[in-house]
C-alpha cells in the first residue's frame, strides 16, 4: 500500500549492558518517499535508532518496521529494503571502487552482468566513474563518502539511510550531493538522513525529528518545527532550525 510508511517505530526502547539506556520509548513514522531528517547532539541516541532499524543493534522493546514487515519477525527481507551509509568509512582500502561496489552487489545475489552496468551507472551519477580503478585508499574525503553511498544503492534499496553522510565534505561537494539526493528522492526512494549541518536538513527535509537522551521532542514538518522558535538567538546561529534545535537540546 502506497500510504504505507517507510519506517514505523513504537515505543522503541534500549538499554545496554551497562545499564546506558539509549532510547526511552521512541515513537516515530518516516513517510515513504520523501527525506526525513533525524537531528540530535552526540550521544542523543541517533546512531542506536539507525542500528536498530537496520538489524544492526538487538532493542530492548518495541516495535519497528519498514514498508509494513515488521524487522524482528522478518529480518533478512527488511534489509533487502534498505541501503546504509555508516558513518565511518569500513570498505577495503585497497580494493577499486568498481569492485567495492559490484563486490556488494554479491551479497544481495545480484549477479556480475546485472551489477558492473548498474555500478557504472551509479558511479557516474556520483562522479566516481572515472576514479573505477583507482586504489580506494587513495581517493580524497568526499570521493570515500559517495563511494560509500554508491555502495548502500547497488541493491536499489527502497529505503537509503545516512548517518553523516557529508562529514568533513567540502561545502561545494556538499551542494552537489544535496542535488543527488533531492534526485533520488524525485524518483522514490526514501532518505533517513542524519547531519550536524543543520542548513543540510533547512534545504532537503520536508519532516523533522529532533531526538536528545534518547527521546524525540520534536516531530514534524520542517515548517511545524521551525515554528517552534521562540524569536531569541543565540547570536551565532545560522537560522532558525539551528536556534530551534539549541533550544530543545541544550543543558538545564
Amino acid at each position: 500500500m502506497t500510504d504505507t510508511p517507510a519506517i514505523a517505530i513504537s515505543d522503541l526502547r534500549k538499554r545496554y549492558a551497562a545499564g546506558t539506556e539509549a532510547l526511552r520509548g521512541v515513537s516515530l513514522t518516516v513517510p515513504r518517499g520523501e527525506l526525513f531528517a533525524l537531528l540530535g547532539p552526540n550521544g542523543a541516541g541517533k546512531t542506536t535508532l539507525i542500528g536498530v532499524v537496520t538489524g544492526l543493534v538487538t532493542k530492548t522493546s518495541g516495535a519497528v518496521s519498514v514498508f509494513g514487515v515488521d524487522n524482528a519477525q522478518e529480518p533478512e527481507k527488511t534489509r533487502t529494503m534498505i541501503g546504509l551509509c555508516g558513518q565511518e568509512i569500513n570498505f577495503d582500502p585497497w580494493m577499486k571502487p568498481l569492485d567495492i561496489v559490484v563486490n556488494q552487489a554479491g551479497y544481495y545475489g545480484i549477479p556480475r552482468s546485472v551489477a558492473i552496468p548498474r555500478a557504472e551507472r551509479i558511479l557516474t551519477d556520483l562522479g566516481l566513474w572515472e576514479k573505477r580503478d583507482q586504489i580506494g585508499f587513495r581517493l580524497s574525503g568526499g570521493m570515500k563518502r559517495r563511494l560509500m553511498i554508491a555502495r548502500a544503492l547497488i541493491h536499489e534499496p527502497q529505503l537509503l539511510i545516512l548517518d553523516e553522510p557529508t562529514a568533513g565534505v567540502d561545502v561545494e561537494l556538499r551542494r552537489s550531493m544535496w542535488d543527488y539526493l533531492t534526485k533520488l528522492t524525485a524518483q522514490g526512494i526514501t532518505i533517513l538522513l542524519t547531519t550536524h549541518y543543520l542548513e543540510e536538513a533547512e534545504q532537503l527535509a520536508k519532516h523533522v525529528a529532533i531526538i536528545n537522551k534518547g527521546e524525540i521532542v520534536a516531530n514534524g514538518t520542517l515548517e511545524e518545527i521551525l515554528a517552534l522558535h521562540d524569536g531569541t538567538s543565540s547570536g551565532y546561529s545560522s537560522g532558525k532550525l539551528e536556534d530551534v534545535f539549541i533550544q530543545l537540546t541544550k543543558e538545564v
